[in-house]
């Protein structure tokens, strides 16, 4: 309920100028219409009460909002291949672990590099390289990346970082989900990012 009501404020925040020119509600039931559009918005609808699925969490053991279970569409399960262990869509900011093509992790909310810059998080096939700890800095920017696993050149790793920022390249997830990427993904893995 509390993401219908920020939707509710985010479409009567970005409609307020058509309603001072403009006396009836329309653009307010249009701005909600399209903010219930997003996958956000329908999963947080459609999520059932009480309980968690396989890589989300509740409020209470991230201390932030709910995580509401996220799904694959047919897309996602054909532009990630049965041999990939990690998968990474970009446009759908998620990702998840498989084994045979079967999700054994999640799909999980990530936030990658900003499309169409220098820090983009690139696309392709990749192997694990190798693994770091809960307390290892970025020797590149100087910044702790919990959990890192690196897979593609130039230091791209997953590991734990801001959802609401994008990163320098690298795959952001919440601590949980970064800890259980390092725990379970094999050096040589095959991480595919699409």
């Amino acid at each position: 309920m509390a993401v219908t009501a920020s939707a509710c404020g985010l479409a009567v925040l970005h409609h307020e100028r058509v309603l001072r020119a403009s006396a009836s509600g329309d653009a307010v039931v249009a701005g909600i219409s399209t903010l219930a559009g997003s996958q956000a918005i329908a999963s947080a609808l459609s999520a059932p009460k009480g309980g968690t699925s396989p890589g989300t969490t509740s409020s209470s053991s991230t201390g932030g909002a709910p995580h509401y279970p996220l799904t694959l569409t047919a897309k996602d399960r054909q532009d990630c291949p049965p041999s990939a262990t990690a998968c990474v869509d970009l446009t759908e900011h998620i990702t998840w672990l498989q084994t045979d093509g079967k999700v054994s992790y999640g799909p999980v909310q990530m936030e990658p590099g900003p499309p169409g810059t220098v820090h983009a998080t690139p696309t392709g096939t990749f192997q694990v390289a190798w693994k770091a700890g809960p307390t290892y800095i970025s020797n590149i920017y100087h910044e702790p990346i919990p959990w890192a696993v690196f897979f593609a050149p130039g230091g791209i790793a997953f590991h734990e970082g801001s959802l609401t920022q994008g990163s320098h390249g690298c795959v952001h997830l919440t601590m949980a989900a970064a800890h259980y990427y390092n725990e379970n993904l094999a050096i040589g893995a095959e991480v595919v990012v699409f």
